[in-house]
């Protein structure tokens, strides 16, 4: 059989040469041992999430569906299934609740927007070229070594807001602290009366304008993560706008903007946590509240339940809403 019938012959497949490299191969390998590593970097919250947190998780849940009942002179508890009776009570008998969570999310909807918009503003302004660009960078990053330890509780109690709304030896008799806001609406309204902006803007910003120091404080982490954002993307994308004669803004809003819209999704995920999830949180204060109150563990366990449930919900939904608007830059093979 001739080398020509050998190719003519239908069904038959040539086998690879012995020495032709498998490309397939070598990505799947190398992609399982970067899987590995990941693996071996979490390890250790894998194993203190098993061993620590896991069976409080469970305990937690045990006690929502129970009520505590004391045991005799010698200590000790029963528990006496009954039901659905905790959430029930978390949800429509107990008002404060319902009440605190309801301004809990309203102060959600102000509070990220807040700090998304002013780390990203801060980030693009750190990222100038500048003298003392470091020292600046971290002045913006101290709050969020200081949250921790003693200055987390000092600032859970609000000294610094309880001291500044203190008007004794000066208050003038109107009642009214002469520190208690910044600015006011009627100032801003008069600043954007030839602008026809709207009141409910205005009061946003009023209430961001108010609220800087917490806003400053808890935009750090997000500051870091834009700036490494805009550190990534190459500096000849920008060259090639300049040469086309874009302007700053529209290379903003062409290039920068959805170059770094991956991390306004990681930051918003993670602010919303974070506000969810801190001390200085409503909700929180009154679920630790309610969990030290007479026969409050189960009760509590149920409004945290609910309170967490709701956290995985707006999650999955800004998420989900973000996600559709991610640009994705693909490396050509």
């Amino acid at each position: 059989m001739t080398s020509d019938m050998k190719q003519a012959t239908p069904g038959v497949v040539d086998a690879p040469e012995a020495g032709a490299p498998k490309k397939r191969r070598k990505i799947a390998s190398l992609d399982r041992r970067k899987a590995r590593s990941g693996w071996i970097f979490v390890l250790p919250f894998v194993i203190g999430f098993v061993i620590i947190y896991l069976p409080m998780i469970v305990e937690s849940i045990v006690f929502s569906f129970n009520k505590i009942i004391p045991g005799d002179a010698g200590g000790g508890y029963t528990l006496q299934f009954v039901g659905w009776e905790n959430y029930r009570e978390a949800l429509f008998v107990d008002p404060d609740f319902a009440q605190t969570l309801v301004s809990g999310l309203g102060q959600l909807l102000f509070d990220v927007p807040a700090i998304i918009i002013f780390s990203l503003f801060m980030a693009v302004m750190l990222n100038q070229k500048m003298v003392g660009r470091g020292v600046f960078r971290a002045i913006f990053f101290i709050p969020v070594i200081l949250s921790t330890g003693i200055m987390e509780n000092i600032e859970a109690m609000n000294i610094l807001g309880e001291s500044m709304e203190d008007t004794s030896g000066i208050d003038d008799g109107s009642g009214s602290s002469v520190a208690d806001q910044l600015v006011t609406s009627m100032d801003l309204q008069r600043l954007f009366a030839d602008m026809k902006v709207g009141s409910g803007i205005v009061e946003y910003v009023v209430n961001m304008i108010n609220n800087i120091y917490d806003i400053v404080n808890r935009s750090g982490v997000q500051m870091l993560i834009f700036l490494a954002a805009l550190q990534s993307i190459s500096p000849a994308i920008y060259e090639s706008c300049k040469i086309d004669g874009a302007t700053s803004w529209e290379t903003f809003w062409k290039i920068t903007f959805p170059m770094i819209t991956p991390m306004i999704l990681v930051n918003g995920i993670y602010t919303i946590i974070d506000s969810f999830t801190a001390e200085s949180n409503s909700v929180m204060r009154f679920i630790s509240e309610t969990y030290s109150s007479g026969d409050g563990q189960v009760l509590s366990s149920a409004m945290a339940w609910v309170y967490f449930l709701i956290v995985i919900a707006i999650v999955a939904a800004v998420g989900g809403v973000i996600s559709a608007f991610v640009f994705y830059q693909r490396k050509s093979d």
